[in-house]
């Protein structure tokens, strides 16, 4: 007999506090990237009331008005109006911005590989060059659950997030406001989904509609058309606003800062997480470049057949091109050995920094749309480390 058991996961919308400063970090990224593809960014965002503090470190030849995307994007996420506590038009503006240390930039321009090159030894693409800007452990991850090969209940709780700015940007919610969070908690019959067990979601609202009005309208323009009709059953539980009330939201109920919803960025708990944060820093940061990467190769490896399911670790050192370490985990159901999987992935993957951002062509604008919802997945937005262009190499060394 199958064992069942309950996974949950979380999304939030582009409104929650922690997610407006993702959004401007990786505006103000996109910014730079656009005047100066060699951009050194590493920038934080923390807002509260009234106020976004921009902090980090930045080198760059170009330059962008820092206040001007701030505000921008506050007033594109929705937060247009003072009466929200937090808005575009008045909200204050502090930078404190320095230029990336000289020890971090000496490792990432002349790479260990480089600096110790034996006379005559010619560089593959010169990928050498370029070493890792920080140390650090990076997870991958695929499963087959979904057409975009990531878990259930990441997806469901992504999408719901996304009807729900969707209904108040269309108005057909037009009491919605910015800010909230949806939760899916899926039953697993084995390694399979079977059923939406619970579903949470919690909407900021004006304070003009009632209760009854708010959980009507979220069941039937946010949950029914997102939830698959044969995953919910007379059990599924579907809790609106559970508090009861959601009227002061965004940076004016809590504080945001850069970074703070990395689960949310990635695999919803699926999968393990090396704790480095995505947004808000240009490719030369594994955490984010290399993020990327360990999802490309999972994803190429569940769909070329290796697992069902497959995590996959890289290890980097400060200022050394090449990973300290690669490890593969299917969870003790591959159809070949994850040692021999592993071997594959050396051979068919360059997980050098310099590699990776040419083959993904990361130094150009494109980091907004991903600070919202998710950096993995996301089909609509056809991005480079989602592509399955390795499944034929692996099979034939399978």
């Amino acid at each position: 007999m199958s064992e069942k058991r309950l996974f949950t996961s979380e999304s939030v919308t582009e409104g929650h506090p922690d997610k407006v400063c993702d959004q401007i970090a990786d505006a103000i990224l996109d910014g730079l990237l656009a005047v100066d593809q060699e951009s050194r960014v590493a920038c934080e965002v923390c807002a509260t009331t009234g106020l976004v503090f921009v902090m980090g470190e930045i080198s760059t030849q170009g330059y962008v008005d820092i206040p001007h995307i701030v505000r921008e994007t506050v007033r594109e996420v929705g937060y247009t109006r003072a009466k929200y506590g937090f808005d575009g038009d008045t909200c204050g503006v502090v930078t404190s911005i320095g230029e990336q240390s000289a020890d971090i930039s000496m490792g990432v321009n002349h790479a260990l590989e480089k600096r110790t090159r034996g006379v005559g030894e010619q560089p593959n693409h010169d990928w050498d060059a370029m070493g890792a800007g920080d140390q650090g452990m990076i997870f991958g991850y695929a499963v087959r659950e979904t057409e975009e090969l990531m878990p259930m209940p990441i997806t469901l709780a992504h999408r719901l997030a996304q009807r729900l700015a969707q209904v108040r940007k269309d108005k057909t919610l037009e009491w919605l406001r910015p800010d909230g969070k949806t939760q899916v908690t899926v039953e697993y019959d084995g390694r399979l989904p079977a059923r939406v067990d619970t579903v949470v979601v919690s909407a900021q609202h004006d304070d003009k509609v009632d209760s009854p009005t708010i959980e009507q309208g979220i069941i039937a323009h946010v949950i029914r058309p997102i939830i698959p009709e044969g995953m919910l059953d007379a059990d599924t539980r579907i809790l609106v606003n559970p508090t009861g009330r959601f009227e002061k939201g965004g940076p004016a109920a809590d504080s945001g800062l850069t970074g703070r919803k990395l689960i949310v960025d990635t695999y919803g708990g699926m999968a393990r997480h090396g704790g480095g944060a995505l947004s808000g820093k240009d490719a030369t940061k594994v955490d984010r470049s290399a993020a990327y990467a360990a999802r490309h190769v999972a994803k190429n490896l569940v769909a070329a057949g290796v697992a069902h399911q497959c995590e996959v670790q890289i290890a980097y050192a400060i200022g050394v091109a090449r990973p300290v370490a690669i490890s593969v985990d299917t969870y003790g159901a591959g159809s070949i050995s994850d040692e021999r999987i592993t071997r594959i992935v050396r051979e068919v993957f360059d997980l050098r920094p310099a590699a990776i951002i040419e083959n993904f062509a990361l130094r150009r604008p494109m980091y907004r749309p991903v600070s919202c919802y998710g950096h993995f997945g996301r089909p609509e937005l056809n991005l480079p480390w989602e592509q399955l262009d390795k499944v034929d190499e692996i099979r034939k060394r399978m």
